[in-house]
């Protein structure tokens, strides 16, 4: 006779395994803010979060791999509608609200750390390099170059722009600035950014 997996008396695994998950996506962001990426290994991770640290390895290569999906969890559930931008009719307008929330963010200590952290790993492992660029940087990019093509089709950005080189020209120097620590990141600097680049494709 087959189990009564309806019973709600019964243990259920993937409910169990869900809670894993999260416990340790959320043990891995504390001890980031807690200690600082360099200092937090995957037993530390295990033992806050309450689980064997075979669990972990089960489910990521790398400690790298886990305080990246510990960051991406905090998006999930927005989809496509969360990471798209404002579309008001004014491109200066809204790149600007983007760009000043932008720099806001990475002035922000408590993002700052350890998303700097995270950098240098995803400059070490091309693996982690790839996810990031599959999960969030491609999405967000695309969303970003949905925006510019509304623009082009308004006539407010030049029609053969290369929609690439403009997402470089508007955040290159922004992470540059933050990433030599060579600067203040200011919303005047936002504005500057988005002038700069209203400018050089314009139509």
């Amino acid at each position: 006779m087959l189990p009564d997996v309806s019973d709600p008396r019964k243990p259920n695994p993937a409910r169990r395994s869900e809670r894993s998950r999260r416990a340790v996506l959320g043990a891995a962001r504390e001890l980031v803010s807690e200690v600082g990426y360099a200092k937090v290994s995957i037993e530390a991770i295990a033992a806050r979060a309450g689980v064997g640290k075979q669990t972990i390895y089960r489910w990521w290569p790398s400690k790298g791999a886990v305080i990246f999906d510990s960051f991406l969890e905090l998006s999930e559930g927005e989809g496509e509608e969360g990471i798209r931008l404002p579309d008001t009719g004014d491109l200066g307008a809204d790149l600007k609200a983007v760009m000043r929330a932008t720099v806001a963010e990475f002035a922000d200590p408590a993002f700052e750390a350890p998303i700097r952290a995270l950098n240098l790993e995803i400059i070490a492992d091309p693996a982690l390099a790839d996810a990031y660029r599959e999960k969030l940087a491609g999405p967000v990019d695309e969303a970003k170059k949905e925006r510019l093509r509304s623009a082009q089709r308004a006539g407010q950005l030049a029609a053969d722009a290369d929609l690439d080189l403009v997402l470089e020209v508007l955040y290159a120097p922004l992470y540059q600035r933050w990433l030599h620590r060579a600067g203040p990141l200011t919303p005047q600097y936002a504005d500057a950014l988005v002038a700069t680049v209203l400018r050089a494709f314009a139509p």
